[in-house]
């Protein structure tokens, strides 16, 4: 079993930054992917951005590409995501994900859907106004 622990959310003014963290910890036996997906009220949960660490492969949302950075401290088990230039469609919920890494084409093609992670963190607020 793994469990995600989140931080890092806020309240910002449109173009300010925020870094919320994920840590992992529990019974894991191989390599995480993790992600970051967020949703706002009334819309359906979708992926922001994803690393496969072992890999060094990161895909991110086009609506937040330019302005977001995802990263991993493989030794403590972290996953950062640098927030940059904030919007307020930005403004949601955002949730830590993860699940063993499956093939680098899996990853690839299903790393912006839910269904892909076994283990979701609390959420955090993000708030952009």
């Amino acid at each position: 079993q793994v469990q995600l622990v989140e931080s890092g959310g806020g309240s910002v003014q449109p173009g300010g930054s925020l870094r919320p963290s994920c840590a992992a910890s529990g019974s894991i036996y191989g390599t995480l992917c993790m992600a970051r997906f967020r949703q706002a009220p009334g819309k359906e949960r979708e992926g922001v951005a994803s690393i496969y660490p072992t890999r060094g492969i990161k895909a991110y949302d086009d609506s937040v590409k330019g302005r977001v950075t995802i990263s991993v401290d493989r030794a403590k088990r972290i996953l950062y995501l640098q927030m940059n230039n904030l919007k307020p469609e930005d403004t949601a919920m955002y949730y830590c994900a993860a699940d063993f890494c499956p093939s680098t084409r899996d990853f690839a093609t299903n790393w912006n859907r839910a269904r892909t992670y076994s283990y979701w963190g609390q959420g955090t607020q993000v708030t952009v106004s």
